[in-house]
C-alpha cells in the first residue's frame, strides 16, 4: 500500500510578509542606521570619516554619563521599592466584585490615561508654592520647598510624580492575579485557621508572582527610559540632579548635535537595559523556583 504525501501550501507565509516589512522599517533599519553613525565621524552631510570604536571609548570615559547612570539606577530601584508594595497593598484593598469593583478600577486607572507631557505639566503646577496645592501646603508647614532650586526636592518630586502615575499599573496587575486565585485556596486556609498575613504570604503572594514579575520588568524598563515627565517638570535640573540617561542622550544628539557619540551611547543604553532586565528576570525566576521547592518540602 503506497502512501502519498500531500504537498504543503506555503502561501500562508505571504500573510506574515507585511509584518516583517513593518518590523524591518520600524526596528531593523533605524538600528542599523544608528550602528552606522556610531562608527563614523560625521563632519558634514557629504563628508564622513570611519573612526571604529572611538566614540564608544569616549562615551565610556564621560564623567557626565557616569553621573547620569548612577542617578538612573537609583531612581529605577527607588521606583520599584515604592511602587511594588504600594501596588500590592492597593490591589488587596480593592473590592473583589460588584459595582464597587468597577468604580474603583476606573478611578485607579485614571492616572494611566493621562499623557506623559501632561503629567509633567500637572505636577509642575501642583508643586508651585504660589498656586500649587502641594507646594503651598508644604510652604504653609514651614518647609522651604522648591523643585526648581533644590536638587533633593526636585529628585523627590520626580519620584513622587512617577509613583502617582504608575503605581496603578502594578495595582491592576496585582488585582488580576488575585482574581485568578480559586476560592478553594481560601477555603483550605480558613479550615486550617490561617491568619490574613498567612493567607497573603502563602496563598496570595505566590499566586501573584507571575503578574508581579511582569510588573517589575515593565516598571523597571519604563523607569529606566523616563524622559518626558522630568523634562517638562524640571528640565533636568537644578544642575544635573534630574538628568537621567534618556535626557543625557537627547542633549548629545539634539543639543550638541554629536551624532557619532550619541549613536554609540544609544547602543550602550540599549545593551544596559537588555542586560539589567535579563539579570532581573533570571533572579526573579530563581527566587520563584526556590520558593516553590521550599513549599513542596
Amino acid at each position: 500500500m503506497s502512501t502519498t504525501t500531500k504537498p504543503v501550501n506555503q502561501k500562508a507565509w505571504f500573510l506574515v510578509l507585511p509584518v516583517l516589512v513593518c518590523v524591518a522599517f520600524s526596528a531593523i533599519v533605524p538600528l542599523m542606521t544608528v550602528v552606522n553613525y556610531s562608527v563614523q565621524d560625521i563632519i558634514s552631510p557629504e563628508r564622513r570619516v570611519f573612526v571604529g570604536t572611538e566614540w564608544f571609548a569616549a562615551i565610556m570615559r564621560d564623567e557626565e554619563l557616569h553621573g547620569a547612570l548612577w542617578r538612573q539606577l537609583t531612581f529605577s530601584l527607588s521606583v520599584l521599592a515604592v511602587e511594588l508594595p504600594l501596588g500590592i497593598l492597593l490591589a488587596l484593598s480593592m473590592p473583589a466584585q460588584g459595582w464597587k469593583s468597577s468604580v474603583v478600577l476606573v478611578i485607579v486607572s485614571l492616572s494611566l490615561l493621562i499623557p506623559w507631557n501632561v503629567v509633567g505639566t500637572i505636577w509642575q503646577i501642583f508643586g508651585r508654592t504660589d498656586i500649587g496645592l502641594m507646594g503651598a501646603a508644604l510652604q504653609g508647614m514651614g518647609i522651604e520647598y522648591s523643585y526648581t532650586g533644590n536638587a533633593t526636592h526636585a529628585w523627590l518630586t520626580v519620584l513622587v510624580m512617577d509613583v502617582w502615575h504608575w503605581t496603578p499599573l502594578v495595582a491592576l496587575l496585582g488585582y488580576a492575579g488575585l482574581r485568578s486565585i480559586p476560592d478553594a485556596y481560601y477555603q483550605a486556609a480558613s479550615i486550617d485557621g490561617a491568619s490574613k498575613l498567612d493567607v497573603f504570604w502563602y496563598v496570595q503572594l505566590p499566586k501573584m508572582r507571575g503578574v508581579l514579575m511582569i510588573a517589575v520588568l515593565l516598571r523597571f524598563m519604563d523607569s529606566f527610559m523616563i524622559y518626558t515627565e522630568p523634562f517638562v517638570l524640571t528640565g533636568g535640573g537644578p544642575g544635573n540632579s534630574t538628568t537621567f540617561l534618556s535626557q543625557f542622550l537627547t542633549q548629545k544628539a539634539v543639543g550638541q548635535f554629536d551624532l557619532g557619540p550619541a549613536a554609540a551611547f544609544s547602543l550602550i543604553y540599549f545593551l544596559i537595559i537588555l542586560l539589567l532586565c535579563f539579570i532581573l528576570y533570571n533572579w526573579m525566576q530563581r527566587v520563584g523556583t526556590q520558593a516553590k521547592e521550599g513549599g513542596h518540602e
